[in-house]
């Protein structure tokens, strides 16, 4: 797709990736990505932030056919979807450096193979002039990785913020404009990749409370020219406190597992809790990490295989584990059929991650019985007590 002009000699060259579904063979993605690149032109110097993941780097190049001078290459982030590109963009402008934080170096030394002496690392806050426009970078660490910065425009008050506040959706809007949509994507991916360095991103944010922003340009999805759409959305999802909502992910064999989550649904539905339920034998992934992202309370449903834990569970349970949910509470709806020995313990444990109380488990041999639905309205009810106490209710 054409480069597109944000400001005043700024322009995004987002390379638009249609078709992929999967991100790091794990995350899905249902509406493609994009991998932005933004040419910044000063009246001395010319800059390029970020590049493009390696497969489209065809497109890249031929934006650039215009672009006479790079002087240098911005990168804020040296994963590959971002840098990938970078030693084709040297080739063509054998005069660039890279700039980089000394890590964001070190990284793409091991990475790409990049010649060292092509590289210019930038401290914190250190600026650059390009003439009449100034570019300054704030190291922002794990933002996902441990290298990560941001650079801000002066002159034009435009966030320059890669994977911060990105979104993986591949759209010809150059700004979010179908808000509904760009909200979901976006929320999809900071439960996917951003949710566990939730504490380190509250630090980041405040300290961009003190900048000036009309423009946020990530690295994936369309770019924000109302920031406070997305800087909102963030405050929401990175705050402490959960909401009045419980995630059920499970598995049922035989229909056991199924009737007890279905009992215990029904019974926090009627005390006004909200529930998110889903059956992991056909579910999307990342629908389930958008609603970890605010539940006060996870439920596993699992069915006991020759005296395990369903394996699609224990996936699951490792992706929570991943993301670090800020749920407070956590329990278990087991069946089994002969022998259920390790299978609640397993689960238990499989979340070390999580600073989550275990508030129950009810477990059953073959269908649920009737006492063991009153169990379940037990656990309802004691999940309710919870969301009370957190004042959530």
């Amino acid at each position: 797709m054409n480069k597109k002009k944000i400001a005043d000699n700024v322009w995004m060259i987002a390379n638009l990736d249609w078709d992929r579904r999967l991100f790091d063979s794990l995350i899905p993605l249902p509406d493609g990505t994009s991998y932005n690149a933004y040419v910044v032109k000063g009246s001395e110097k010319t800059a390029l932030i970020d590049t493009t993941d390696p497969k489209l780097a065809e497109n890249l190049l031929k934006q650039l056919e215009t672009v006479e001078r790079i002087d240098y290459i911005i990168s804020n982030h040296s994963e590959q979807d971002h840098s990938g590109t970078i030693p084709q963009v040297l080739n063509k402008y054998p005069e660039a450096k890279v700039l980089v934080t000394e890590q964001g170096k070190t990284m793409l030394i091991n990475l790409l193979h990049i010649p060292e002496e092509r590289f210019q690392t930038v401290k914190d806050e250190e600026t650059l002039s390009l003439g009449n426009k100034t570019l300054r970078f704030m190291h922002m660490p794990w933002v996902h990785w441990p290298e990560t910065m941001v650079t801000y425009l002066e002159e034009d008050k435009i966030l320059f913020s890669c994977d911060l506040l990105g979104s993986h959706i591949a759209t010809t809007d150059t700004f979010a404009t179908d808000e509904v949509k760009v909200y979901e994507a976006a929320k999809r991916y900071y439960a996917e990749i951003m949710m566990p360095f939730r504490t380190i991103i509250q630090k980041h944010l405040t300290r961009l409370e003190n900048e000036e922003i009309k423009i946020i340009a990530p690295g994936h999805g369309p770019a924000y020219d109302k920031p406070g759409f997305i800087t909102d959305a963030y405050k929401d999802w990175i705050s402490d406190k959960p909401k009045n909502e419980v995630v059920i992910p499970y598995i049922s064999m035989h229909g056991s597992t199924r009737r007890m989550v279905s009992r215990l649904v029904e019974k926090l539905a009627e005390k006004g809790i909200t529930v998110h339920q889903f059956d992991l034998a056909r579910t999307d992934i990342g629908k389930l990490a958008i609603t970890l992202v605010d539940a006060a309370t996870i439920i596993v449903g699992v069915p006991t295989v020759r005296n395990m834990p369903h394996p699609a569970v224990m996936y699951a349970l490792n992706v929570a584990n991943i993301v670090v949910p800020k749920a407070r509470y956590a329990g278990v709806l087991n069946s089994y059929g002969w022998s259920n020995q390790t299978t609640i313990d397993l689960i238990t444990k499989s979340i070390p991650n999580l600073k989550a109380e275990i508030i129950g488990a009810v477990s059953c041999k073959g269908l649920p019985t009737e006492e063991a639905y009153k169990e379940i309205d037990q656990l309802a009810e004691t999940i309710q007590k919870k969301h009370q106490e957190e004042k959530l209710l």
